[in-house]
């Protein structure tokens, strides 16, 4: 319980202790990571010890057992320089595992130099076992960690407490935004509006079940009242770059953290820079590489990925083939015409999980779509077998896809390949998904599957042609793994 200093109100009292609660999780993430790495680094060293030297222990040896004791120490400093801790870092993004891999690079260089220059004679089978493991046991570590956050964010705890300032339309989308993924850890516990709307006889007190507690000018009072620790300011011309200096300026002093949303959305950060012309912070976006070298390496990547799954899973094919016969009369693969890139027609397989006249009766169940848009789904469609089921809920039946990556009709990662008659009702904007090859799997994949709205499947497809890269698709393909495993949405 806070003690309350004479001269001190209440208001700020409360405040405090809210930001005293806010700031202990992340204490605790912080102090569980650097645990973690500490760890990982003394596992890598005694691993990298025990097969180089196959765990003789002799005067030889007795160097590198005092380097295994000091590069957990070394690996916690070069996290920190490598700004491995930062808590804008926690909970969401690449960025976290990323400076690991890069603290990886930089202590082994470091390793390599130092022994260089030394000319110290260091095992290099000591160094080439304990720094990937190191690295990969570390990022893994990091990986479950934050699983563990995001679990308990959905219970509602570690959250940060948000003030969000800006227009209706764009706060409602917001608030449902992240009450939907809240392993983002935003709360939004408070908006503000502009003064039309926040005040007088047609006020708006709350939006989407969020209290409004002052126009845009009050932010700062705001936030001090109800002891928030972050501020996002959607993009409006109210919130010009003036006002946002000073609301900048109003919450450094509590050290509130502002986040400002561009009018620019769904870009990811590698492709936005500010630069500075002429005093004024300008926001630089690069066009997204859809040619040339990194769409080579994505090619190479996906055919040889596809012909070494194929190799391994010829077994798991034969298995499903034989179900599929014994099941229901007809054949193992279902053909369909699917548009790819550029428009294209091409022949995309599936194992079948319907009867063989799916596709005649589909005219009869037109009525009992499940799906807006362009799509038809029907969540226990008659026409699907007992096999089919099952194949569907583990993604089975798109294994024969890794024939169309082969081909080079699709990719491993990309949008969902959509039907000629719904290409045919696209609008500008949906048909930009054609700018890339389609995927097996992708963002609509990891995010819902079938569960997924029309809007939001494009609105995911087109967020992956904006922002592909090569990292993008590792991700993706790690998430699908545990999204298939769970087999929600899949119908």
């Amino acid at each position: 319980m806070a003690v309350v200093d004479r001269g001190r109100s209440v208001t700020e009292t409360v405040t405090a202790t809210r930001r005293e609660q806010s700031g202990d999780w992340t204490t605790w993430y912080v102090r569980l990571a650097v645990g973690i790495d500490f760890l990982s680094m003394l596992v890598a060293g005694v691993l990298a010890l025990a097969i180089r030297f196959r765990g003789v222990t002799s005067i030889y040896t007795m160097p590198y057992i005092a380097m295994t004791a000091s590069l957990p120490f070394l690996w916690l400093v070069t996290l920190a320089v490598c700004r491995g801790y930062e808590p804008r870092l926690i909970g969401v993004g690449s960025e976290e595992f990323r400076r690991v891999l890069q603290a990886g690079f930089v202590l082994t260089a470091t390793v390599a130099i130092v022994a260089y220059a030394t000319k110290t004679d260091v095992a290099r089978g000591y160094v080439v076992i304990a720094m990937p493991i190191a690295t990969a046991l570390n990022i893994f570590a990091r990986y479950k960690l934050r699983k563990r956050l995001h679990r308990m964010r959905w219970d509602g705890k570690c959250m940060r407490r948000v003030v969000a300032v800006g227009h209706r339309a764009a706060l409602c989308d917001l608030i449902r935004l992240l009450r939907e993924k809240r392993y983002h850890g935003m709360d939004i516990v408070a908006v503000c509006l502009p003064t039309a709307l926040s005040s007088g006889e047609d006020a708006v007190k709350d939006v989407e079940g969020v209290p409004v507690l002052g126009d845009f000018g009050e932010t700062a009072l705001v936030v001090e009242n109800i002891g928030a620790d972050s501020v996002a300011v959607l993009a409006c011309p109210e919130m010009n770059g003036v006002a946002l200096r000073r609301l900048a300026w109003q919450l450094e002093k509590d050290d509130v953290e502002l986040v400002v949303a561009p009018a620019l959305m769904d870009v990811a950060g590698p492709r936005i820079s500010i630069r500075p012309v002429a005093g004024l912070p300008l926001l630089h976006v690069e066009h997204p590489e859809l040619s040339g070298g990194r769409q080579l390496v994505k090619t190479l990547f996906d055919r040889v990925s596809a012909l070494a799954a194929l190799l391994a899973l010829t077994p798991l094919f034969v298995v499903i083939a034989i179900s599929i016969r014994l099941g229901s009369p007809g054949p193992v693969l279902f053909r369909q015409t699917r548009i790819g890139r550029g428009g294209r027609e091409f022949t995309m397989l599936k194992f079948r999980t319907m009867v063989s006249d799916a596709e005649r009766r589909k005219p009869d169940l037109l009525q009992r779509n499940e799906h807006d848009g362009l799509l038809f789904k029907i969540k226990n469609d008659p026409r699907v077998t007992t096999v089919g089921a099952r194949l569907r809920r583990y993604s089975l039946d798109e294994l024969p896809q890794l024939i169309n990556v082969l081909r080079g009709d699709m990719s491993l990662v990309g949008p969902r390949p959509p039907l000629p008659d719904e290409v045919a009702k696209y609008g500008d904007d949906v048909r930009r998904r054609l700018v890339v090859r389609p995927g097996m799997t992708g963002l609509w994949q990891v995010s819902g599957r079938s569960d997924l709205s029309w809007e939001e499947s494009v609105r995911l497809d087109l967020r992956y042609v904006e922002n592909w890269s090569l990292m993008l698709d590792l991700q993706i393909l790690w998430k699908t793994w545990s999204a298939v495993a769970r087999g929600s949405g899949a119908y």
